[in-house]
């Protein structure tokens, strides 16, 4: 083994930042016998140098990252401070001078991850970002060095901790979305500001991520099509239970059929009891990836968290210091397909549609007939009088496969007509 130790400088002490100190401190002799030499955390970089942080020696923190990453004897920086900038400038600066780095910076790579994997190239440096994707759970590594040789066809999961956790306490006992995200806040797995995982945006970084590994190709948050789940209602959890369903927020990158191009979207979407993420629980992720020649694979486990997240960033770390040690890189960005990313209203799937309309005869029958001149064919139909007798009643139907932009269609057309008070919700059905 060799004595001189790789020295590791940190980027950010947070929830996730502690964790991987620690475990670098008190699994110091596995970490070196895994690698082949020790590992010394050189400098952590904070915005409060004040704070008391246990096992970390105070002459270690500097409020001055860039002054960190430019020092030049480190081999390697791990970022888990998070945005946009400065993170972006912290990891270009690093890759410049010498350092690879390891991230869980999702936002930041869906943005800009093609410019950093090539100055990681351009310097001869690894950039590997494990934890940025569903926490624990080994899947960037299994889609980029595993299936390489494989043709990947799908990629779908629940990659948001705090909307699985949300969306399984409505099905599970009733509760409405507002008391639900107030649990999901009372126990910690909501932020006090919710907007990034309840809107999806969460989701749709890592999605990006995904679609881009898993397809060869570049895909940038902006490629992603993307829908929250604050409009979920008890109501639909009931429609999803009639049709033997549940409803989950889903991560879902696809190839097209003639893999001319992909798609990338993040929306709530009744899945079959049947289907394995169905059965996800709680604030865990699942995905679940179709390929040509491996068939159906699923990885599971507890998505976000301290120890987990940081239990992800060690294996990078580990990895890229023995690449260090080795002289060598692993891979990099493969993007070599080119592949254009296809807009939503090319995706076609299922469709459950609930309606309010005027409970008198011919409705279903206009109703039908606008389905029919978008070419969208009905699957099945039910109409159930309101009991309050109010004149209206509630119209569900669920169609068979269909573009998003004909559905789109359907649903202009149905809010014209009289006898149609409402589009009380829409729904895709995926995963059958």
């Amino acid at each position: 083994m060799r004595t001189r130790p790789l020295k590791v400088a940190l980027l950010g002490c947070g929830v996730v930042g502690s964790e991987v100190a620690r475990i670098m401190t008190t699994h110091a002799e596995d970490l070196a016998a895994r690698i082949g030499a020790p590992l010394e955390l050189a400098g952590v970089a904070v915005r409060r140098p004040a704070k008391v942080r246990a096992g970390i020696d105070p002459a270690l923190v500097t409020t001055d990252a860039t002054a960190l990453v430019k020092r030049g004897d480190i081999d390697v920086v791990v970022e888990v401070i998070g945005g946009i900038e400065p993170a972006r400038s912290l990891i270009t600066t690093a890759l410049e001078h010498g350092a690879s780095v390891v991230s869980a910076n999702k936002a930041l790579l869906a943005q800009d991850g093609a410019a950093l994997h090539a100055a990681a190239g351009e310097h001869g440096r690894d950039l590997y970002y494990e934890a940025a994707v569903a926490g624990a759970i080994p899947l960037i590594r299994p889609l980029r060095e595993s299936l390489a040789g494989d043709k990947v066809d799908r990629v779908l999961g629940i990659v948001n901790g705090t909307t699985n956790f949300i969306l399984d306490k409505m099905d599970s006992t009733g509760a409405g979305y507002q008391e639900a995200l107030d649990e999901a806040t009372a126990l910690g797995y909501a932020e006090a500001d919710p907007t990034a995982d309840v809107e999806g945006f969460d989701a749709a970084a890592k999605a990006a991520i995904l679609a881009g590994i898993a397809f060869h190709t570049r895909v940038r948050l902006d490629d992603v099509y993307r829908e929250g789940m604050t409009e979920v209602t008890a109501a639909d959890f009931a429609s999803a239970k009639e049709m033997g369903c549940t409803i989950k927020l889903l991560a879902i990158c696809e190839r097209a059929a003639d893999g001319e191009s992909v798609t990338a979207r993040v929306h709530p979407a009744m899945i079959p009891l049947s289907h394995p993420l169905a059965s996800v629980r709680g604030a865990y992720n699942a995905v679940f990836v179709e390929s040509e020649a491996a068939g159906q694979l699923m990885f599971y486990g507890p998505g976000a968290g301290g120890a987990p997240t940081a239990s992800a960033v060690l294996g990078d770390l580990v990895a890229v210091c023995r690449n260090r040690l080795n002289g060598t890189t692993g891979p990099g960005e493969s993007a070599y397909t080119r592949l254009p990313v296809s807009p939503m209203g090319e995706v076609v799937t299922r469709y459950h549609i609930s309606l309010d309309v005027a409970d008198k005869p011919g409705v279903l029958a206009q109703v039908a007939t606008v389905f029919a001149e978008h070419g969208v064919s009905i699957d099945t139909v039910r109409q159930q009088s309101r009991p309050d007798g109010d004149g209206e009643a509630s119209l569900v139907v669920v169609t068979h496969r269909a573009s998003d932009a004909a559905l789109t269609g359907v649903v202009e057309a149905l809010r014209s007509l009289d006898t149609v008070r409402g589009v009380a919700s829409i729904m895709r059905v995926e995963g059958e």
